[in-house]
């Protein structure tokens, strides 16, 4: 009689643990509350959805980074988008290890120790993607962001103005010089 409640039991107890083993269309993330929405960013290092992709689906795949979702950039840029900039930098320092000549894989990293406030990290990382792609609008925009993050407003400014200069009509860039100026006006350092 026992042991046949025990296994009626552990029946009933397997049906249950099975049953909740069903196909959701959510993901760990929403489950465990971990997506936001996204926030907007004063820097234009991510381009991703702000859900972020259940944990250990990294990509395996050594080929073009960004084009598989779960690659350890496009995984960075989905944490960056969530605010969880911890994360974020790991994959993205995953990313530039792997791909060592990827620019966007570098600049993204700066973004997010920036956002750490690891500055002496995101000089480094500024460094090597300025070296493979040269001092693009972006790479500019991002730096002069990153001096605003630091109170530095006289580099932010000339970094600023360079990329201004290259693109006049970019929305980034006028938005950062924007914040600039009122940072100036309010005496206030940007968060």
């Amino acid at each position: 009689m026992r042991r046949a409640l025990c296994r009626s039991l552990t029946v009933a107890a397997t049906g249950l643990w099975l049953s909740g083993c069903g196909v959701t269309t959510g993901s760990l993330s929403d489950t465990l509350g971990l997506t936001k929405s996204p926030q907007p960013v004063a820097d234009q290092a991510t381009a991703a959805h702000a859900e972020v992709p259940p944990l250990g689906t990294g990509a395996a795949d050594p080929g073009l980074l960004g084009g598989n979702p779960y690659d350890d950039l496009s995984i960075g840029k989905r944490y960056y988008r969530a605010g969880n900039f911890g994360m974020a930098e790991r994959y993205f320092r995953k990313a530039v290890e792997t791909h060592p000549r990827d620019a966007e894989a570098w600049l993204d990293l700066a973004a997010a120790c920036d956002r750490l406030r690891r500055f002496d990290l995101a000089d480094r990382a500024y460094a090597e993607a300025t070296k493979i792609a040269g001092p693009t609008v972006e790479i500019l925009n991002n730096k002069g962001y990153s001096y605003m993050l630091r109170g530095d407003y006289g580099r932010a400014r000339a970094t600023l103005d360079a990329a201004y200069r290259r693109a006049p009509t970019n929305k980034f860039v006028e938005n950062n010089l924007r914040l600039l100026d009122a940072s100036l006006v309010e005496k206030k350092q940007v968060e």
